[in-house]
Parts: structure tokens; sequence; C-alpha cells
């Protein structure tokens, strides 16, 4: 057993502003020589920053790390508010008693049987944008539509309020674009939305997730609470498609960029469900870590003892380039064969949805591959436009042509 590692001072973090879709250089310098560092985010307590591979799962699988503890302490975050963040703030029992509820919603299997529907919606904002002509914000008119009609769709959510709910949505990935209390604003409205059409179910039910949920909850109302019900329709419907949303252009720009292996995957489509893991392994998704998990007891991590309720963040952006598990890790492989990436989370926590959004960016990718085979930037890359003050990194239009 090591000694506890002392710190003279923690490091401020995120190191540095995201840049487009490049991974901070620092985190592969501190993989090497300090793979548990202490840092200090904006606001909250300092924490230790996991950035290999083997400690990330550690600390996102292993019981020993606790989420729920963070409701008690002054969690690590980069926003002076404090939100509740439903599921995403609970440990295993309470948190498995309300992934269970949904969790049918989202196997391969029921997201297989949404697959044509899915392509039907992507080919039809395609032949949108081919009837009106190039260039076309392929951000607007193509990324955001496509998963917020299918997550509508599989809740029961309304597709007319698509521009309501996607907006009060960006509360959920907001550290700075919003102030704090449009942030409280919007999850109100959010909300209460939600609990609007849960209320709707009661008197005329349905059969869609929405509608499954309400049953199931009124027929065993010690299953889950009103509230813990429209926390989670709630999340489910920003989650759903805010991640997707963003990734969709992120993909096409990095595939672009990549030109060999873009012209790789337009020869073989067979490589497509391969190419979309590793671009999940590949891109950054995140512009910072956050969701800080507390050492329950003692624990060996990284060559360093974290003592029992210290908090520790992890970098997925940097497990997923870790050298130790992955070759050439930097090089975007759409071949790749050895790919057990962290694009999606691990442990209990592992992204819900993980197999709709698969399917989605196959979809999406796919379809544009196949309708647009001569898809390229409409400016010069210098011009794009990124997001900013939110917990993803994407951007904010992707003119193109083809």
């Amino acid at each position: 057993m090591t000694e506890t590692q002392q710190a003279s001072s923690a490091r401020a973090y995120p190191f540095h502003p995201p840049e487009r879709l490049d991974l901070d250089p620092h985190y592969a310098q501190l993989r090497e020589h300090e793979p548990l560092t202490r840092i200090r985010m904006p606001y909250g307590e300092d924490a230790w920053l996991a950035t290999r591979y083997a400690d990330v799962r550690v600390v996102l699988g292993d019981p020993r790390f606790s989420r729920a503890a963070a409701a008690s302490r002054d969690e690590p975050r980069s926003t002076q508010q404090r939100l509740a963040t439903g599921i995403l703030s609970m440990d295993p029992p309470e948190h498995t008693r309300i992934r269970t509820l949904v969790t049918k919603a989202f196997t391969a299997r029921r997201v297989e049987q949404l697959r044509p529907r899915t392509q039907q919606i992507a080919d039809e904002l395609v032949d949108e944008m081919i009837t009106t002509g190039p260039p076309a914000d392929l951000v607007e008119h193509f990324a955001t539509p496509l998963p917020i009609r299918v997550i509508c769709e599989l809740l029961g959510v309304p597709v007319a309020d698509e521009h309501r709910f996607h907006l009060w949505s960006e509360a959920i990935v907001s550290t700075t674009s919003l102030p704090p209390e449009t942030i409280q604003e919007y999850y109100g409205n959010l909300h209460a939305y939600m609990g609007g059409l849960i209320a709707q179910r009661r008197e005329e039910p349905t059969d869609d997730l929405l509608g499954a949920m309400v049953r199931a909850r009124d027929a065993d109302q010690g299953r889950l609470t009103e509230e813990e019900m429209v926390r989670l329709a709630a999340g489910l419907l920003a989650a759903g498609h805010e991640t997707t949303v963003t990734q969709i252009p992120n993909f096409v720009y990095t595939l672009l960029g990549h030109p060999q292996e873009l012209e790789r995957l337009r020869a073989d489509r067979t490589l497509l469900p391969g190419a979309i893991e590793e671009l999940l392994r590949h891109v950054p998704l995140g512009a910072g870590s956050g969701f800080a998990r507390y050492a329950l007891e003692d624990v060996e991590l990284g060559g360093v003892l974290v003592r029992a309720g210290e908090p520790v963040i992890v970098e997925l952006g940097s497990a997923n380039r870790d050298e130790r598990v992955f070759a050439d890790p930097d090089r975007l492989d759409l071949t790749r064969e050895h790919n057990p990436h962290m694009g999606f989370g691990h442990g209990v926590h592992h992204c819900l949805g993980a197999q709709l959004a698969r399917m989605e960016l196959q979809v999406a990718i796919g379809t544009l591959l196949d309708r647009l085979p001569g898809l390229r930037l409409a400016v010069p890359p210098a011009e794009l436009t990124w997001k900013s003050g939110m917990l993803v990194r994407g951007l904010k239009h992707l003119p193109v042509q083809w």
C-alpha cells in the first residue's frame, strides 16, 4: 500500500477551455506521470481526478465509491447552483429501483424495432434538405430533429413541442451558457411540462413509455414517488436527445477531417457499426468532468491512497485515449478491433439509452453517406462556431453542401 500522495496545491480544472474536439494534451502527461491528481473546480471542494482507463473503471464500477454521498457534501462542480440530478445522484438499491422501471424500453431488441422508423425520419429530413438545396445547416435541419422525433415517439411526447423542450433541455448541460436563474426556470418548465403529460396519461392511458411508467407507478406507489417519476421522465426526454444532437455533427466533422477513413467507410458500409464505436471513443464529448464519486473507505487508486470521504472525478475522454488499452490511441481507426471504450460510461450509471444512441448514430451517419455522397463543409473549418459554457462540446452550426 502506498502512502497518501500530498499535493502542495490543487490544479484549476478544467485545465484549459475546450478547443473544438481536441483532447487537452495535459491528460496524456497526467496518465504517464500523475494518473491521480488533485484538482479544484470553480465551485465546491477539492477532488482527485482519475485519467487512466483502469482507475476510471474502478471509480465508476466499484461500490466503494458512492454517487449519493455527494448530496451531503460541497460537491466539486462547474456551476454555482446545485441542481437535483435525479437518478444520476443515486446509488443502488435506490438507483436500481428507478432504473428498472424503464430498462425494458431500451433493450437492444426494442431499439432495433425502432430502427425502421428512425430510418424513415432520417430520409424525410434529407429529402427536405435536397428539396431546399445546399448549403444547409446540418445541426438545424438534420442532427437536431432526428433524435428529438425518435425520443418523442418512444416516450409519447408531442413532437410539435420540440422547440420548447429542446430549449429547456439546455439547462441540463449548461455551465455558464445560461444564468443561474434561467437554468432554474428551464428546469421548472421541463418538470411542469412532463407533469402535465403524466396527468394526461391518467385521464387517457396510452401504450407509449410515459403511459407505461404511469401505470407501473400507480399500480405500485411504493416503487416510485410522483416527483421521482416527473424527474425521470424529464431526464429521459432531455438526455434522450441532447447528446445525440451534439454527436451527429461532431462525427460528421471528424469524418470530413479524416478523408482516408471516410473513404474507407464509403467503400465498405459493413464498417459502419465499428466506425460508430471508434468515433464514440475518439471524439471527446465532455468539455470537462463532474459528477464526483466519494470514497466510502480508503481505496488505493493509481498508486495513491484515496481516503474515505474524498471525492474522485473521472475523465472519460482521457480514459478512451489510454495507451495501456488502445493501440495508437490518438489515431482515428474505423477498423479498430479491440475497442472497449467508455463513451457511455461504466457501472451502474452506464448510459441507459446507449443502445438507442448507437442505433440513431448508425442511421444518421449511414443515411448521410448514402444520400449525400458528396457531403462536405460549406465554409472553411476556421469559420465554424462552437458551443461554449456547456458540459458538452459541439458545433452550434455545421453548414454543408453536396
